[in-house]
């Protein structure tokens, strides 16, 4: 005789443990440049005291980043403000294509998913914040925001890192 309701509970338990493992992936890869700073291909968290410059990004219900393409120099530490003028949440989340995309899938499972990592922000319509980042390497930093059907609407940019 099989009991059934073990199965059952297996499964369940299997599910939810494979759904936070993915979570905790996700999220420790946000922070896992944070503790490796010279391997991330993206540069690193920057420290407010060292921003050399501030842009400001608009965040739209029309699916698109005000401006969407972005300039500067390797060694710059960069404050972007980020405004969500829309009416819907926003994140504005820098990272590489293949970073972008893996988070893309996360965020698939677990829409409501909001951030505390140095290269990520989610904001709620009308709200605005910082992300302070120091660009280390010289090549294109791609952004998004990643809430399920945004980033293929076109809320995307990127960031071209000029060597000097």
């Amino acid at each position: 005789m099989k009991i059934h309701k073990f199965n059952i509970v297996s499964r369940a338990g299997f599910v939810f443990a494979a759904a936070a493992l993915a979570a905790s992936v996700a999220l420790a890869g946000g922070n896992h440049g944070s503790g490796h700073h010279d391997e991330s291909p993206i540069g690193q968290p920057g420290v407010a005291k060292n921003v050399t410059r501030t842009i400001e990004v608009d965040a739209a219900d029309s699916m698109r980043f005000t401006p969407s393409t972005l300039s500067v120099k390797k060694g710059e530490t960069i404050r972007f403000v980020i405004k969500n003028s829309g009416k819907v949440p926003h994140e504005f989340s820098l990272g590489t294509e293949r970073e972008l995309m893996e988070h893309y899938e996360v965020m698939k499972k677990f829409p409501n998913m909001e951030h505390e990592e140095a290269n990520k922000i989610s904001l709620k319509p009308g709200k605005q914040g910082d992300v302070i980042w120091r660009f280390t390497k010289a090549g294109v930093v791609n952004f998004a925001c990643l809430h399920v059907g945004h980033y293929e609407a076109g809320m995307k940019g990127e960031v071209n890192v000029a060597a000097k």
